[in-house]
């Protein structure tokens, strides 16, 4: 039983390696990208739509309508970060139902990678709606000695994001390993449908994480007097 698809390498050829982790994450991507390409290819504005549209413009609105109630006013500005993020999550654990496919998102490295993604995206936004002097003085509010707690605040979040969704996906893979080896007909099913509701939910968290971080870099503070007029 594997516990990363780090371990199953399709190419060791010196320095270059080529495991599934690599593989199904770069597959994940051209399916994703495709598929995206086809269904946005012929959109109708009219009553006459297709399933795919109406399906599309539903989970559109509903990333949205989650956006704009975490606290960004604007979710047309993030949609593009935060719904891949949760399309990338979601359809990786959507996709274990295929036989001899293993989630991306049990390896410590692709989780990591999205963190980082994360880690990277609060402060360009923050930036983006504050400027750079107002967002960087966050970090020594309300006093210049909250600097160090505040930086080890973004680290250990970034940390605590990737290592949530590893542990949560690669439990489920683990108990559904064990299952096959006790009961190689029932059980596994039954967590194969209870890991795709845990994907989905583990999708769920993760974005609207991403996003509450975006809104306290984003939030810009009224002045006193114009709080006061208010």
């Amino acid at each position: 039983m594997r516990l990363s698809p780090d371990e199953l390498i399709f190419l060791d050829y010196g320095f270059v390696k080529l495991n599934a982790t690599i593989v199904y994450t770069w597959g994940l991507m051209l399916i994703l990208v495709v598929g995206s390409m086809i269904i946005t290819r012929k959109l109708s504005v009219t009553q006459t739509r297709s399933r795919w549209q109406n399906l599309l413009e539903i989970l559109i609105t509903g990333i949205e309508k989650q956006i704009e109630e975490v606290g960004l006013p604007h979710p047309r500005k993030y949609i593009n970060f935060l719904g891949t993020l949760f399309l990338f999550i979601a359809s990786a654990s959507l996709f274990t139902i295929i036989p001899g496919y293993e989630p991306p998102t049990g390896s410590l490295s692709t989780t990591v990678t999205l963190a980082l993604g994360v880690f990277i995206a609060v402060p360009y936004f923050g930036i983006t709606e504050q400027g750079l002097g107002h967002y960087l003085k966050t970090y020594i509010k309300p006093t210049f000695i909250m600097l160090p707690f505040n930086l080890i605040s973004e680290l250990s979040r970034t940390l605590a994001l990737a290592v949530r969704l590893f542990g949560n996906m690669m439990s489920g893979a683990m108990i559904i390993g064990i299952l096959l080896t006790i009961s190689p007909f029932i059980f596994p099913i039954i967590m194969t449908m209870l890991g795709l509701l845990t994907g989905m939910v583990q999708a769920y968290i993760f974005s609207i994480l991403a996003a509450v971080y975006i809104a306290a870099a984003t939030r810009v503070r009224k002045p006193k007097a114009e709080t006061a007029k208010a």
